[in-house]
């Protein structure tokens, strides 16, 4: 459906990723003050009790227990609830993006906003996204921030990826992309060590940041070199291979739908697993695991009636209904064996508390719509299984706040003097219980307060467009 040509005919001013970047949505004019609220402000872990937000047009002027409200001033009575910092999903798709009309696409985005997802990392590059961010911008639609992914530099051609089958056309292929606005380099697969070279090469020299997929001829140790920030945990399952397995191939990625390579996880050499979580730690750099699609596609065995009952599946497009139930009926009709996939689950779990324990970073990322997971909601499971990981609900929490905001380079993640007013109103405490982040009373984007009837009327809308 994505021609490449139109790809890069679409011009926009890019920001340098190295300064803060402005503000990605439209500010609200005015004063808004949450009183009376319990914060958690991501700062360091603690809660604020009984205090008062003050928000002046769009960012958060003060925070505490003696703030005054200034006349005039929109008042939200916050007494037994919780405010934290807007979500942020770092890897994102939409329908849009070739299953159904590009016009679908603002409709999108207010499902993200109505699950408490304020910033968004969109990882299949098309010039509907860069549209949509401009749209954002000038307030013409209302949505999420959005970063925006190039077109998927592989070594094979399909609609949404561009051709680098030698490091000229690697190089030129990154010129290309940066002049065009995307955010930062989306690598996917099929890519040579010198193509991978030349990328890594001339993205230092345009300041733009890689990340995604790692190729196994690249290999997660020359990834790590170059600093790519790294989707899926993809390729650690292979590095961490025994020297003398029979095979190369283990369960990263797509390798995860064939039941031969499962066969590796018996061969995992468990001396190797704390070197590469401190490899990973030393090189700075951060994973986004998309746990919760991974766990919930190949680990954990959910029946037909439970997928179906998810909030979401309302939402899910026929064609995208049908090719998700095709793959999984397949998959689990003759799935690896349980221990195996103990295993599995339990080698990525302790991947995710390992880096997180060394000091390291891990990002939130739903991967939705992949595996019939809704964006928003897939987001809320995916920190779920953090915890399930052994993560704190706290250290969750920082997954989908300050630790992507700050790679961002966005004043958002924390709730703070000087930060966006991008802010989730809940009724219960997600410090006591990670589920609580779904227990969602208002979203505010950008200043802009959005109670709960108004976000149900977003998914409403996204749902009619979705499924007509």
């Amino acid at each position: 459906m994505r021609r490449l040509a139109l790809v890069l005919a679409v011009s926009y001013l890019a920001v340098s990723p190295l300064a803060a970047q402005p503000s990605r949505t439209a500010l609200a004019k005015g004063t808004l003050a949450i009183t009376g609220v319990s914060v958690i402000p991501m700062t360091r872990d603690t809660l604020l009790r009984n205090v008062t937000v003050l928000v002046r047009d769009g960012w958060i002027a003060e925070v505490g227990a003696r703030v005054r409200v200034p006349r005039g001033a929109r008042t939200i009575d916050g007494t037994g609830k919780y405010l934290i910092p807007g979500l942020i999903d770092m890897h994102a798709h939409l329908y849009a993006d070739e299953n159904v009309p590009d016009s679908v696409a603002p409709a999108e985005l207010g499902v993200f906003l109505a699950n408490g997802v304020t910033t968004a990392r969109l990882m299949i590059g098309t010039p509907t996204h860069l549209r949509l961010r401009r749209q954002l911008i000038a307030g013409e639609i209302r949505g999420p921030q959005l970063w925006v992914a190039s077109p998927q530099f592989a070594g094979r051609a399909d609609p949404h990826s561009m051709l680098v089958t030698s490091p000229e056309q690697a190089r030129a292929g990154v010129r290309a992309v940066v002049d065009s606005g995307y955010d930062f380099l989306k690598l996917t697969v099929l890519i040579t060590p010198e193509v991978y070279a030349a990328i890594v090469d001339e993205a230092r020299l345009r300041r733009t940041r890689i990340t995604g997929h790692v190729d196994p001829r690249v290999g997660v140790r020359r990834a790590l070199g170059a600093g790519q920030q790294i989707e899926h945990f993809d390729n650690y399952s292979e590095a961490l291979l025994g020297d003398s397995a029979p095979m190369r191939t283990a369960v990263s990625d797509v390798a995860a739908w064939r039941k031969a390579n499962w066969n590796a996880l018996d061969f995992i050499d468990e001396g190797k697993v704390g070197p590469l979580i401190g490899a990973t730690v030393r090189a700075g750099v951060a994973v986004t695991p998309t746990q919760a699609f991974f766990a919930e596609t190949f680990a954990i065995q959910m029946t037909d009636s439970a997928r179906r009952a998810r909030p979401e599946y309302a939402l899910i497009p026929d064609e995208v209904r049908a090719l998700w139930e095709r793959g999984m009926t397949r998959y689990w009709s003759d799935p690896p064996s349980e221990e195996r996939r103990r295993k599995y689950l339990e080698l990525r779990q302790r991947l995710i508390k390992g880096v997180v324990d060394s000091g390291g970073r891990i990002f939130a990322g739903s991967d939705a719509p992949g595996g019939l997971q809704g964006y928003g909601w897939g987001l809320h499971r995916e920190l779920r299984h953090f915890v399930l990981a052994g993560l704190s609900p706290y250290q969750a929490l920082q997954t989908a706040t300050v630790w992507p905001a700050e790679w961002l380079r966005t004043e958002a993640g924390r709730i703070a003097p000087g930060q966006r007013a991008d802010l989730v109103l809940l009724d219960a405490n997600p410090l006591e219980q990670i589920d609580n982040t779904e227990r969602i009373s208002a979203v505010v984007i950008g200043g802009n307060y959005l109670e709960r009837p108004e976000l149900d009327g977003m998914v409403e809308e996204a749902r009619r467009k979705l499924r007509p």
